[in-house]
């Protein structure tokens, strides 16, 4: 076989592995991402700590409940939180 050949098959294979991963990827960390940035306004303190992200992923999986909840005991209010929770599911 030649190099050029074997070349063009390994970067075919490449593209097509990567841009499958591009495809799934983004559309699930958009929604979380979501959640975590309204509540990041709210508590204007920086970057959202680990019990937002775990909140807003529960929001995603469809757990509303217990995202609401995580955010308020993480001192979100209850109007952000449940808006936060709905970004997140969409």
């Amino acid at each position: 076989m030649r190099m050029s050949t074997r070349i063009a098959g390994v970067l075919s294979g490449l593209t097509l592995v990567l841009g499958g991963a591009a495809l799934a990827a983004p559309a699930a960390h958009a929604d979380v991402s979501a959640c975590i940035n309204q509540v990041e306004r709210e508590l204007q303190g920086g970057e959202a700590p680990q019990s937002v992200r775990s909140a807003c992923s529960a929001g995603y999986t469809g757990e509303q409940a217990q995202c609401v909840s995580g955010l308020t005991k993480s001192g979100v209010t209850n109007g952000t939180a449940v808006s936060a929770c709905k970004a997140s599911a969409e």
